[in-house]
């Protein structure tokens, strides 16, 4: 891709985590007040947005310990809570393979539903890894305003007395879904959508909302993979070749430019 093309897709990029931000420090304000309200101070607030930087474990994390759950629970329960990101980080590794490990690592701790969003849609507009793009998306449009908008919840929850009449809680699922919608660009996509979110809704119903979520972000996915048909990958001429397995015929076909091979590695 040319400087000016690029330059282009990076634009686009930032114009596009201009609502993930919005959202981002939304949901972290809607932490920080929830994380008050637990009974977490400033700093362990703080610490959790730093250190576990997973928002939806972290509401989950936050309810477990208000309701009394040993350490060992709430470690497991949430780590099951995070699963999804597995199928996240499955995607990315094709296009980060050639990264140093401790910069891979990096990403792996950066990684949201809202930096997978950004990265992957953005990766496969400029038909190759840009790591600038990552890092905008990871810091610049999640880590960043969510960690603010913790410490802005913990501060100013105190001084709300009932948030759920202000509407915060849509927050989450709003901006969940506006990610969805973006990423649904074939069949198989829209089918785990659908399927995911049954599940999700019906074993919450059921048994539990942390269930739900893993039963949602496992099974409709896994759904969507025993369909009959194409490959994912054919609708996405620019991906790049997984584990080193050669691409079946394409659907379209992309020649990479010859004088544009040393911006591939």
């Amino acid at each position: 891709m040319t400087d000016p093309a690029l330059r282009a897709a990076r634009r686009q990029l930032v114009v596009d985590g201009l609502g993930i931000i919005v959202s981002a420090m939304g949901f972290g304000f809607v932490y920080g007040v929830a994380a008050g309200s637990a009974g977490f101070t400033l700093i362990d607030a703080s610490a959790m947005s730093i250190i576990v930087f997973a928002g939806a474990a972290q509401f989950a994390a936050v309810g477990y310990v208000a309701g009394g759950f040993s350490w060992l629970g709430i470690v497991l329960l949430t780590a099951f809570l995070n699963a999804r990101h597995l199928l996240y980080s499955a995607a990315l590794a094709p296009w980060l393979a050639d990264r140093r490990l401790a910069e891979r690592a990096v990403m792996a701790h950066l990684l949201t539903d809202e930096a997978f969003a950004l990265a992957i849609t953005h990766f496969r507009r400029v038909g190759r890894a840009d790591t600038w793009g990552y890092w905008f998306a990871a810091i610049g449009a999640t880590f960043i305003p969510w960690n603010i908008a913790t410490v802005a919840g913990v501060i100013v929850g105190g001084a709300i007395p009932d948030p759920s009449r202000f509407g915060l809680g849509v927050v989450f699922p709003a901006a969940m879904a506006g990610l969805a919608v973006g990423l649904a660009t074939g069949r198989r996509e829209i089918v785990a959508a659908i399927v995911g979110a049954v599940l999700g809704v019906a074993v919450s119903l059921a048994w539990d909302p942390a269930i739900g979520i893993i039963a949602g972000g496992l099974g409709g996915p896994l759904v969507a993979l025993a369909l009959p048909g194409a490959p994912m990958e054919e609708r996405y001429p620019g991906d790049p070749v997984p584990f080193g397995v050669a691409h079946p015929e394409r659907l379209i076909d992309d020649p990479a430019p010859a004088d544009d091979a040393a911006d591939r590695r």
